[in-house]
């Protein structure tokens, strides 16, 4: 890479300020970063039933002293400095281990906080020795570049994302795991992979289709991954080479998303928010109808008269129960599909919210005449 050129869409070898150092000064819209914890681990955990637990005993988190930690974190933290543009905003996620020591330094380098954001772990790991309060939450730290600057945060996309509510600063999301975790030979790849729906939030919260994100700790790519799948340009930075054909693969083959996924329409209909339930008021369908999660008869739900659907007892919005299916955050309007009697197959259930708001338009005003 030539010294001013803008990689973009590409994973970067190497040490993460060094990197930093050769791109444009104020290119990239936002940075997201994961750096070592610094978990300074003196010794193997194990279960009560002895069986080892997978902690992080890479070479990447261990420094000689807290001095190192802090000389590390003001470098790198300086490199996204010179590289975000006056209107550009840095995450920073971590544990009480380090998250505290990085707050102090962005603040000592004038970044301004915005706000910093509690992911509460529906699934900690315990702890096993019984002796603290199990570890059950990482904070990140939301921070501009300039303070007073003007810059994104798109506002609605949360609320809507939260079930038409004020999207607050505690997440609640699982730990990565299932299909989503990168493996090598069924071991975890990467010891701190984060959830790719923790991700989604920071991304769609912070970026507008188009925007450059970076990410100077890239691991197997989550990043890039979500990145791709909202249309937003990315550059990845990684000093462990074994990552990076893992993350590469994993972004490979994410397909291309749709322009008609990622802009919203500015219409009228859109401004007219449609409760699950009006469709059963209506008579568009009934209490007992079954909906299908995608369009192959897989996992059947059934509709209840209060307007939530039921799946293996548990009950919520058709929101609520695709996030609870996929971990993940689902709009149940594309996600759920209905059996229509008169063209004989399913059909995605946005057919039926249409179907609503044209029977229930207000018709424009006659002048007469």
């Amino acid at each position: 890479m030539e010294k001013g050129e803008i990689p973009l869409n590409q994973i970067l070898h190497g040490d993460c300020a060094q990197v930093m150092d050769r791109l444009p000064e104020n290119s990239v819209d936002m940075i997201f970063a994961d750096p070592p914890y610094y978990l300074q681990l003196q010794q193997a955990l194990f279960r009560p039933n002895l069986t080892r637990v997978d902690a992080v005993d890479e070479a990447w988190d261990q420094f000689e002293s807290f001095d190192a930690y802090d000389a590390f974190t003001e470098r790198w933290l300086r490199a996204c400095r010179r590289v975000l543009k006056d209107t550009g905003t840095l995450w920073v996620i971590g544990s009480y281990h380090n998250i505290f020591r990085v707050g102090k330094l962005l603040m000592d380098l004038d970044f301004w906080i915005l706000n910093d954001i509690v992911w509460i772990k529906t699934n900690p790991m315990p702890n096993f020795r019984g002796k603290r309060f199990a570890n059950a939450h990482e904070t990140l730290i939301w921070a501009q570049k300039c303070k007073g600057a003007k810059y994104t945060f798109n506002y609605q996309d949360m609320k809507s994302l939260n079930e038409e509510l004020q999207m607050r600063s505690d997440w609640h999301l699982p730990l990565c795991g299932g299909r989503e975790r990168r493996k090598i030979n069924g071991e975890k790849a990467h010891p701190t992979q984060k959830p790719e729906a923790l991700l989604y939030r920071v991304i769609l919260a912070s970026t507008h289709p188009g925007d450059i994100v970076l990410d100077p700790f890239f691991g197997t790519g989550t990043t890039g991954a979500v990145a791709k799948k909202l249309n937003r340009r990315w550059i990845g930075i990684e000093r462990d080479e074994t990552y990076i054909p893992l993350a590469r693969q994993r972004i490979d083959s994410i397909p291309a998303p749709s322009e008609e996924s990622l802009f919203a329409p500015k219409s009228a209909q859109r401004a007219r928010r449609v409760p699950f339930g009006a469709l059963i008021e209506h008579g568009l369908l009934k209490p007992g109808d079954s909906l299908f999660f995608h369009a192959q008869h897989e996992m059947e739900a059934v509709v209840l008269g209060n307007g939530d659907i039921r799946l293996n007892g548990f009950a919520g919005s058709i929101h609520q129960v695709g996030r609870h299916l996929t971990n993940a955050p689902c709009n149940g309007w594309e996600h759920w599909y209905y059996y229509d009697q008169g063209e004989a197959r399913l059909l995605p259930l946005d057919r039926l919210r249409k179907r609503f708001l044209e029977q229930t338009a207000v018709p424009p005003i006659s002048n007469g005449g």
